[in-house]
């Protein structure tokens, strides 16, 4: 693991130097669901990491010794759209990606076909590689995501297997596209309940951080803390509590989500992308 990081951080700060521009593309998971901000649009890790990158920008003014900030030189934007498929973000996101040509584009996608029943990993595996080749043809860098180990996730364990064969695939792909990797399954802190939200199927706002942290250490940046870090120890909850707990979870979340499948209705129907362009933060 630590000889991949070595070679993913090598590639980008070979190819690139500095990044003065990114674009998001994928899911629910980089659209940021789970992590709201003040007004009411979600945040998420892929804006985290954003503020991350400018950061490492140049102060402009700097050198004249005015007040200024580099974030004024970074630009981001954020594609990503909640429910979408690996079909539908390819032809709705990755063509944009390619005509807004940024330094760095990360693309997390196929988690929602692989979580259907039927699909097979493989075949979405191929899909996705064809994606990664046009978009590595276009943009300066592909940071590509891998699937969540799931054996904590009461509606998601027992796709264990499937999440990690396209797991394989997506580190396979990796590797021959040089693709920097940003490898959601090793992160163990994420494993604990206080990342995931009350849907149990998103991240929560402290999960969309720690994954942030993790992304810019995958490009070889300083951050300001562990993203696998220990949490604070919390009192054991009772037997009752949990299941009351679960009662309300299948209540107000599974029985919906169950629903939305039966009908062909999708969580990011008649939603659009909250960062289309690539705009200063």
């Amino acid at each position: 693991m630590a000889d991949d990081s070595r070679k993913n951080q090598r590639g980008v700060n070979n190819r690139q130097g500095v990044i003065g521009s990114y674009a998001a593309i994928g899911d629910s998971f980089t659209e940021g669901v789970g992590d709201p901000g003040p007004d009411g649009t979600f945040v998420g890790w892929a804006d985290r990491f954003a503020v991350l990158l400018a950061d490492q920008l140049p102060d402009p003014d700097a050198a004249t010794g005015t007040e200024g900030s580099a974030h004024g030189n970074f630009r981001y934007a954020n594609l990503a759209v909640r429910g979408r498929l690996l079909d539908q973000i390819v032809e709705e996101q990755v063509p944009r990606a390619k005509e807004l040509a940024p330094d760095l584009v990360s693309f997390c996608a196929g988690g929602n076909d692989i979580i259907r029943p039927g699909t097979d990993p493989d075949d979405v595996a191929e899909r996705f590689e064809r994606a990664v080749a046009e978009l590595t043809g276009a943009v300066g860098t592909v940071m590509v995501t891998t699937g969540f180990d799931t054996r904590g996730v009461p509606v998601l364990r027992h796709l264990r297997g499937k999440i990690a064969t396209y797991t394989a695939h997506v580190r396979a792909i990796a590797d021959r596209y040089d693709c920097p990797v940003l490898d959601l399954w090793s992160l163990r802190s994420v494993q604990d309940r206080r990342a995931w939200d009350d849907d149990r199927l998103h991240l929560s706002p402290e999960g969309h951080t720690r994954i942030a942290l993790r992304a810019a250490q995958v490009l070889g940046i300083d951050v300001p803390a562990d993203p696998d870090q220990e949490w604070p120890p919390q009192a054991q909850r009772g037997t009752l509590e949990v299941r009351r707990d679960d009662i309300h979870w299948a209540r107000e979340f599974l029985v919906p989500w169950i629903g939305r499948r039966l009908r062909g209705e999708s969580s990011g129907d008649h939603v659009e992308a909250k960062r289309p362009d690539l705009l200063p933060l």
